[in-house]
């Protein structure tokens, strides 16, 4: 929360029932902070402090509630009036999400309570599937046209634009068609008498309605773009996205990969709204299924069960080997997928990615396998056949763990599976096995075992 805003101040005024003063201090602060501090009040006050807050202002606070269920229990304490008054000043992106989230009958009341033209937009982006560029857009947007004057585009600016998401970047269509896109600051810089068409920008970045949300991010990242159209198969404009929304699937995506990752299954609650059974179910399949294929790491060690007692210090280096694998593993995993996903690396692009890592791999081979065989004949006194088996396994071991980690995300891609589920617990959980295989196939051949 805003440092100007003492949060146990507004929660001490609001067990006091000061509704005055706390209206007087909220109606000053950011819709952020507002929605934060209704987090932390009781169900039945959450409606108490909403009621008090400026229409305008309420609506914003609204869409930034991050529990669908705090939403969900507002609308149901709230009147006809206050629900419609609410909705009516919500950008339709905003009112698509909010209903996304929530059930049949509250999505029923909440389509009563808007006019018939909000109500067709909204069933209209309700159909597009939910990770499309449609499910994201907003129909809220200012279009001109390209034989308007700048003059008579200000007024018509001035006349719709209150009510739109944005009026920085203006676009231009004839007969719904996408031509062109004109910026407020190009507008301000051109006599009232020059025509739009002669000061628009032809060459505009579109996407379709079907393209996916994680490549339309990636766009205003590359692009540095604050607003994008959305097109239809026949280049009639239907909608923007603006960086906002971009940016909140930015977020989603990265947490999604995040718990990917760490072998959770993606959750969209926050970490407190997430219930102890709930979170319980989304990393129990993953470490079940890692704990699974672990036991091929028992079955080396129980084949070799003869080799380790003859000759016992083998056992020593089994761990150090291990997490090192798993470690170097992980390093080229995450790098390639991190790649990935901002779309520097595709699968056409596998030759070079191992080309690189095998170089990687070979330097970070060669000084670790210096290190370790030092440390060997130095610091634990093994003897020269032992600190050699130790070094040549941790220089053959980093090299596969490097190429193991930079295809299988590529390849997973490719054949249609999320890249971050071939990351670190995966991938350690292979190069492990395949660590003792080489482990033990160069002590044979060097110890004779």
């Amino acid at each position: 929360m805003h440092d100007s805003y003492n949060l146990e101040l507004l929660l001490d005024l609001v067990q006091r029932k000061q509704f005055r003063q706390l209206k007087g201090i909220l109606s000053e602060m950011n819709e952020v902070d507002v929605a934060e501090f209704m987090d932390e009040v009781e169900p039945d006050q959450k409606i108490l402090i909403f009621r008090l807050l400026p229409r305008d202002m309420a609506a914003e606070v609204f869409s930034y509630l991050e529990d669908s269920e705090d939403q969900e229990k507002l609308i149901g304490g709230l009147s006809d009036k206050e629900l419609r008054e609410v909705l009516n000043e919500l950008y339709l992106d905003d009112a698509v999400d909010i209903i996304e989230e929530m059930p049949a009958n509250v999505v029923s009341r909440i389509l009563r309570n808007t006019d018939s033209t909000t109500r067709e937009q909204i069933n209209q982006l309700l159909n597009y599937p939910r990770d499309s560029a449609g499910s994201l857009m907003t129909t809220e947007f200012v279009y001109l046209h390209p034989d308007n004057t700048v003059e008579e585009s200000f007024a018509r600016i001035r006349k719709v634009g209150l009510d739109k998401e944005t009026v920085y970047t203006c676009y231009v269509t004839t007969n719904r068609v996408l031509v062109g896109v004109v910026t407020v600051k190009r507008l301000l810089m051109s006599t009232y008498e020059t025509k739009i068409s002669e000061i628009m920008e032809t060459n505009v970045l579109s996407v379709t309605t079907h393209e996916d949300k994680e490549e339309v991010a990636q766009m205003f990242s590359k692009y540095d773009l604050t607003a994008l159209p959305v097109v239809d198969g026949e280049d009639r404009l239907v909608g923007i996205i603006t960086v906002d929304d971009a940016m909140d699937v930015m977020e989603e995506e990265a947490t999604e990969d995040i718990e990917k990752m760490a072998a959770i299954l993606p959750t969209d609650k926050p970490y407190f709204q997430t219930g102890v059974v709930e979170t319980w179910k989304h990393r129990i399949p993953w470490l079940l299924l890692l704990m699974i294929s672990a036991t091929f790491t028992g079955t080396i060690l129980g084949f070799f069960e003869d080799a380790l007692a003859a000759n016992a210090a083998l056992t020593l280096f089994i761990p150090m080997l291990m997490d090192t694998g798993g470690n170097s593993g992980g390093q080229a995993s995450v790098t390639v997928i991190r790649a990935m996903s901002l779309g520097d690396v595709e699968f056409s692009d596998w030759l070079r990615v191992i080309w690189k890592e095998l170089r990687v791999a070979f330097l970070c081979a060669s000084t670790l396998g210096a290190v370790v065989f030092a440390k060997v004949m130095l610091i634990d006194r093994k003897v020269l056949p032992v600190a050699l088996v130790v070094a040549l396994t941790i220089f053959v071991t980093i090299v596969i763990a490097k190429l193991v980690g930079c295809t299988l995300p590529m390849l997973a891609k490719k054949i249609g599976f999320d890249p971050a589920v071939m990351a670190s617990p995966f991938i350690t959980t292979v190069v492990d096995a395949l660590s003792l295989l080489i482990y033990f196939a160069i002590a044979t051949q060097v110890l004779g075992l």
